[in-house]
């Protein structure tokens, strides 16, 4: 029987961490930061590593790594969140180079924190597979290397058929794309090892403390206010929970499923050995990795958004998205039908109204926010909580010059506008995936018209 919600999959094994104190009421402190996932964390860790005399303090609603970063899909990998072409014409080629290769050493920057905190995440630096499964996938994918050539700081390499198929064997492979600044990762171990990290450090976390409000110069709780120079805002998904805020990104949903562990001649069949993250290149895709007690995890949008900007509290998954996902991994991997499914869960992710991650400080009030990763963000919330501890300290240097920083961003539209849109951005793409399916060679128009609803940046 599969296990639905219970946080994630992550939490099975050692179940969900043993609460830490709440916030025992008002108090002081130099940086209050609200949200104590990846973002929040990393911001604390760097801002205490540069000043330790600093007073910062952690505040989450529930507990830490109770979001995004202890439901996504373990990768730790490279993308610029948004793509690269429209901060090209705001920034210039060299910008936006460089911070390519900033998001390429920040994969390099987890591994290394991990390892000096001891901190066993089961990371494997394998890269990323993007594999092409149909004419019009492959069209996109030689599209795509074509691109890549002009940014070689990706380090992305075309594939042939075979070559993919020697990496994975995965069912009805044309060719793939392998760029190698990726790694494989257990999500809530990271999380939880870094949060024990930031501890140790002398900050404390207040768990089941939800933040109401945020104010210059204060967090508002119902157990507390905390006053502070500095707010920094890490709530990602969660932020259109905030007051004035349920607009400012949309909490688009995500979800996972996770096989019984394969036996070996599974193994032997689909091979594997480098455990890469992987991807397919259809338009409602999906990302899975081989996990390092040999289960396959998938996951895919399901049901991307809930009217209103509603929120889920434990994760539970849709049937019909556990069928879906079933389907889409049984049609890649023959090897795993008839293991079971063991766990599904699913998680929100904050998406800007032009799909890109940002960075923000303002000096004049002190507020400080960062996310929007659009699920590509366990690697980009290092080199953000190294941009916000910079912006606060003074000391970002070329941090501060990256696109990503202060960036100005319109909200999303009133409901039922951004309900309709959303649901019917994703119609389109999975009707697209189904004609490029049925053997149209090209992507299809309507996968393009969806771009356009969407509002994509790129």
């Amino acid at each position: 029987m599969t296990v639905s919600g219970n946080v994630s999959f992550w939490y099975a094994a050692g179940g969900v961490p043993s609460p830490r104190p709440s916030l025992p009421g008002d108090l002081r402190a130099d940086v209050a930061i609200v949200g104590a996932g990846y973002t929040g964390l990393w911001t604390a860790y760097y801002l205490k590593k540069a000043e330790p005399s600093l007073n910062v303090v952690v505040l989450e609603a529930r507990f830490a790594g109770f979001g995004a970063s202890g439901r996504n899909g373990g990768w730790l990998a490279n993308t610029i969140t948004g793509g690269r072409t429209g901060y090209e014409k705001s920034h210039g080629r060299a910008v936006v180079g460089r911070f390519q290769e900033l998001l390429n050493e920040a994969v390099d920057e987890v591994c290394k924190v991990a390892e000096a905190e001891g901190i066993d995440a089961d990371i494997v630096k394998g890269g990323e597979l993007l594999v092409a499964r149909n004419r019009a996938q492959l069209a996109r994918l030689h599209d795509l290397a074509a691109e890549e050539r002009r940014w070689p700081e990706g380090g992305a390499r075309l594939l042939t058929a075979e070559e993919t198929t020697d990496r994975v064997h995965v069912a009805a492979a044309l060719g793939g794309m392998h760029v190698p600044h990726c790694a494989r990762i257990h999500p809530a171990k990271l999380v939880r090892g870094l949060a024990a990290a930031v501890e140790r450090l002398g900050v404390p976390i207040y768990e089941d403390t939800e933040v109401t409000d945020i104010l210059p110069g204060a967090a508002v709780t119902r157990r507390g206010r905390v006053e502070a120079r500095h707010v920094l805002r890490a709530t990602e998904g969660f932020t259109a929970n905030l007051k004035g805020l349920h607009r400012e990104w949309l909490p688009m949903n995500s979800s996972m499923i996770v096989t019984a562990p394969l036996p070996a001649a599974a193994w032997e069949e689909i091979g594997w050995e480098g455990r890469e993250t992987l991807e397919d290149l259809a338009h409602a895709y999906v990302y899975l990795q081989r996990t390092a007690d040999d289960r396959i995890a998938i996951g895919g949008r399901g049901v991307p958004y809930r009217y209103g900007s509603r929120t889920d509290t434990d994760g539970a998954t849709q049937p019909g998205t556990i069928t879906m996902l079933t389907s889409i991994l049984h049609d890649m991997f023959p090897a795993a039908r008839g293991q079971e499914i063991e766990h599904a869960w699913s998680g929100v992710l904050g998406v800007p109204r032009d799909w890109k991650a940002t960075v923000g400080y303002d000096p004049a009030s002190g507020l400080g926010w960062a996310g929007g990763y659009v699920g590509t963000g366990v690697t980009a919330t290092n080199l953000a909580g190294r941009t916000l501890s910079g912006l606060v300290l003074g000391g970002a240097g070329e941090l501060a010059a990256m696109p990503w920083v202060n960036r100005k961003i319109r909200r999303w539209e009133f409901e039922p506008l951004r309900w309709i849109a959303v649901q019917a951005m994703y119609a389109l793409y999975h009707r697209a995936d189904r004609a490029e399916a049925g053997g149209l060679a090209r992507t299809s128009k309507l996968a393009r018209f969806a771009d356009k609803v969407s509002g994509r940046g790129y």
